[in-house]
């Protein structure tokens, strides 16, 4: 159909041609704008970025260029789009923040983690950096395909020979149309391990790439909460990672807290965060913030975030984690164009893809010096025939006109050993009966030929590069023959880039609640868990306190700020759960693994970093156990005397800002809480002596907010300072906090029902001091005794006889003037060297049979006494 002007109009249906147009776009934004390629992991503007400054000698070694005349080169020749797309993408390669390894090396202002803008590309400068140069090795010995340009003028390259894994190195984001990828960057050392592993391991499962790629690593450093995410994403290509902000609660010399950001996650802009958390205190959607500041400079982020006096520093933090984006999930994609498809990748096609690369750039660069080196050996052999018949070749070319005829004479003549010809020793050339023709490419090597090349010194040197090009010949077809070679070779440079460019992870990863296959990866071994008045907290292997005589002086145990001491010490497996029951009554729970692990002296980790604590909220006592078995119970024991049994399976699921375990009158706090299996015979003890024997079976099972019933009556000020379980062949140790112990048998102890005044346990006093625990022990213990002083002592509790209960005992622990025994926990016995041998105490009292006798009787007429109360 025409118009009326002649124009010719064709018909067609909308809705087809809309569907043929928006697929046609849709294909070309996937394929040459928004996603990377597998093989070297760059979009088509960022090759072509990398290409043109290829071009254009923009080497590490080189003087900076304009970034405005690298801009204008690529949209003349590859690039068909605005100089915004090219400079925005050329601006990216080259910050710090924004690529784990840059790939531009930029002169000039190229934006910050602020979000303040690059300046115009007319005064920035900009070159290739180093390890960008390992992106384009061996380019040009047609390791790669090229393909036509926009306007075909000239050739560009589909992908770079990338000797590194540039995809997973470096990660990709970008949106095309209906797909997106976000790859996340990784650690160069790790992914080239896991290139090794894969290529000795064809076969190699995600867990065991795993062993090798950690998780992400991310330019801007933070930590990575959890390994699910990342397992999720390298085992289907798709996954979530939260990435937390790296800050630290320090306290100030006044008592104070505040909470120092130094790393914050991937892609986050300072500036926008600060503003953002200043409008939550506004809003008083985060309370307990004081004052905000940026204390960033030349040698790395720092922003520190002030708090009110009576704030609490970690829930302060966790409510920054929850509404600001201190906290963020990122969202993995592993989309990306493999034969030109786009697809989602696992971690383990996506290195399977590298390799087959790899190997395929390796066998072009080898079959093009192959051919190279044979060309080579071609002339060679022609310039040995010159030299063999030298006096006549020579004459050729001076009776010819021009080089193209001399050539062509040279071309024409055969060259047979006959009459006086003078050859070396040992020609390179057989020419056999019927003799030699020069082809073009060799006579043209001889017309080329200098003078003084027709020298018996040349010759020699043409002999001998040409038993070296032989064996090169020889190494290169082996490699061609030999896949086992190739993959050496890809290895011997990969290594070589490992050692130039690797570096240590920045981005940590922490485990979580709920993901216990970690646990494969940490050794089981009995720690020491201690935590002290002020609520620092550690552990550390229980090997460390060697074994002394009873009544050393110990070893230091930890350094502690002023007026700080123990009031907890256990000892537990890493595997194990580490119930944490505040004076609130609340249970908090980690794996003792999670508890961060120290040195012999150090003070530890202040609690708050690790539990959401209310603000006048502290640990009162801490239990290991291994699982939550319905047949165990947990038994509690207030300081004022009362008792609760709760079946340990209901405290199974303890959230992460914690769960009732007791409920308490408000003049009590909780003392200690033991495990039992619902069978055993307990035993508490008091401040001021006193102690009570019964039956667990004497207290029934209660729900978890119980408070409980009466376990003893106390009388005055005493309050409750130990809780042992009972068992057979066993003694009683009790230890004062003057240092002094006893070990009694358990019949001493008679059985008694709970709620009664029980017998007396030691006689308190000034010199002897008041009772500060009991355990019960057997020869095949030790006891760990520590001081508020922090000084710590092992000793075996064989060295500590065993007495009446009615005895005041021996000195257990020798003590620093006015320094108390604090705590005290048993351990299995060590038989490792003693590092001090102490004689025997000589304040250890020995008591004659009469006196005694005169003390027993004493103190039965004391329980008399109390029998007649109750």
């Amino acid at each position: 159909m025409y118009n009326t002007d002649n124009s010719k109009v064709i018909s067609v249906d909308i809705e087809k041609e809309m569907n043929k147009s928006f697929l046609d776009y849709a294909m070309s934004v996937i394929v040459s704008r928004a996603l990377p390629d597998v093989k070297d992991g760059l979009k088509p503007v960022h090759r072509r970025i990398l290409y043109t400054m290829h071009e254009n000698n923009l080497g590490p070694t080189t003087a900076y260029r304009k970034c405005a005349d690298t801009v204008g080169s690529v949209l003349g020749r590859y690039h068909p789009h605005g100089d915004a797309s090219v400079y925005d993408a050329l601006v990216r390669l080259a910050q710090d923040f924004s690529l784990r390894y840059p790939l531009v090396d930029g002169h000039g202002n190229f934006g910050s983690i602020d979000g303040d803008p690059p300046a115009a590309y007319r005064y920035t400068e900009a070159r290739m950096s180093k390890i960008s140069m390992e992106m384009l090795t061996d380019i040009e010995k047609e390791t790669i395909d090229f393909t036509s340009n926009y306007d075909d003028r000239l050739k560009e390259p589909v992908v770079l020979p990338s000797r590194f894994p540039n995809l997973l190195v470096n990660g990709s984001t970008g949106i095309a149309v209906g797909m997106a990828t976000n790859i996340p960057p990784h650690n160069l050392s790790e992914v080239i391990d896991a290139v090794d592993y894969v290529m000795d391991n064809p076969d190699a499962t995600v867990s065991e790439i795993m062993d090798f790629i950690k998780g992400p690593d991310f330019p801007t450093g933070g930590i990575i909460m959890g390994y699910s995410g990342i397992r999720a994403a390298y085992a289907t290509g798709r996954g979530k990672i939260i990435l937390r902000a790296r800050a630290e609660i320090e306290e100030k010399k006044n008592g104070r807290f505040h909470i120092v950001v130094t790393e914050l996650p991937y892609m986050v802009n300072k500036a926008r965060l600060l503003q953002n958390i200043a409008n939550l205190v506004k809003d008083k959607r985060i309370d307990g913030i004081s004052d905000l500041r940026d204390e960033s400079d030349r040698d790395g982020m720092r922003m520190v975030v002030e708090l009110k006096k009576e704030a609490n520093a970690q829930v302060v933090l966790n409510q920054l984690f929850r509404y600001s984006q201190m906290q963020e999930t990122v969202g993995v994609i592993m989309l990306a164009l493999a034969d030109g498809q786009p697809k989602v990748m696992t971690l383990k096609e996506i290195l399977d893809y590298y390799i087959e690369f790899q190997c395929d750039v390796i066998r072009r660069r080898t079959a093009f010096d192959l051919r190279k080196t044979k060309e080579r050996a071609h002339i060679l052999k022609g310039l040995t025939i010159a030299l063999d018949f030298i006096d006549e070749v020579i004459s050729i070319i001076r009776s010819s006109k021009d080089q193209p005829s001399a050539k062509q004479a040279l071309m024409e003549r055969c060259f047979k050993p006959i009459g006086e010809v003078h050859m070396g020793e040992v020609s390179l050339v057989d020419y056999g009966e019927e003799g030699v023709y020069l082809d073009e490419v060799q006579a043209s090597a001889i017309v080329a030929m200098r003078l003084g090349q027709l020298s018996g010194l040349e010759r020699q040197k043409i002999e001998d590069e040409f038993a070296q090009l032989m064996e090169r010949i020889k190494e290169l077809t082996a490699i061609l023959n030999d896949h086992q070679l190739v993959v050496d070779i890809i290895k011997k440079e990969l290594a070589e880039i490992k050692r130039k460019y690797g570096d240590e992870r920045r981005t940590e990863i922490q485990m979580i609640s709920g993901e216990v296959d970690i646990e494969d990866l940490i050794p089981e071994e009995d720690c020491v868990v201690t935590l002290t008045h002020f609520g620092y907290v550690k552990r550390l292997p229980a090997d460390v306190y060697k074994t002394q005589k009873r009544g050393g002086r110990g070893v230091s145990g930890m350094t502690q700020r002023e007026d700080d001491f123990v009031e907890e010490l256990f000892i537990s497996s890493t595997h194990d759960h580490v119930l944490f029951i505040t004076n609130k009554g609340k249970m908090h729970r980690l794996k003792c693994y999670q508890i961060p692990e120290g040195s012999r002296t150090s003070k530890g980790t202040n609690i708050v970093n690790l539990l959401q604590l209310e603000a006048d909220e502290k640990i009162a006592y801490m239990i290991s156990v291994h699982d939550f078995d319905p047949d165990q119970y947990l038994v509690f024991v207030t300081k004022k005397g009362l008792i609760k049994r709760t079946e340990l399976s209901a405290y199974k699921n303890v959230r992460k800002s914690g769960l009732i375990a007791i409920s308490l009158n408000e003049d009590d706090e909780l003392a200690f809480a033991k495990l039992t299996n619902g069978s055993h015979q307990l035993l508490i003890a008091t401040h001021n002596g006193m102690a009570i024997r019964f039956a667990e079976t004497d207290a029934r099972p209660m729900s978890r907010t119980a408070k409980g019933v009466r376990a003893i009556h106390l009388r005055g000020d005493d309050y409750v300072v130990g809780l042992a379980r009972l068992r057979e062949n066993a003694t009683v140790m009790t230890v004062t906090d003057k240092g002094q112990g006893r070990r009694s048998e358990i019949s001493e102890y008679g059985l008694q029902h709970r709620g009664g005044y029980g017998k007396i346990n030691y006689k308190v006093g000034d010199i002897k001091g008041c009772v500060a625990g009991i355990k019960v022990v057997d020869n095949t213990d030790d006891l760990i005794l520590i001081s508020d002083d922090g000084v710590i002592i092992r000793i075996r509790v064989s060295d500590v006889n065993i007495m009446s209960r009615y005895a005041s005992g021996v000195r257990v622990m020798r003590l620093q003037e006015d320094s108390k025994l604090v705590s005290f926990a048993r351990a299995e016995h060590d038989d490792e060297e003693e590092i001090a041998h102490i004689e025997e105490d000589s304040d250890s009292e020995e008591v004659s049979e009469e006196e005694l006798k005169k003390m027993e009787q004493e103190l039965e007429s004391e329980e008399e006494n109390l029998t007649e109360e109750e």
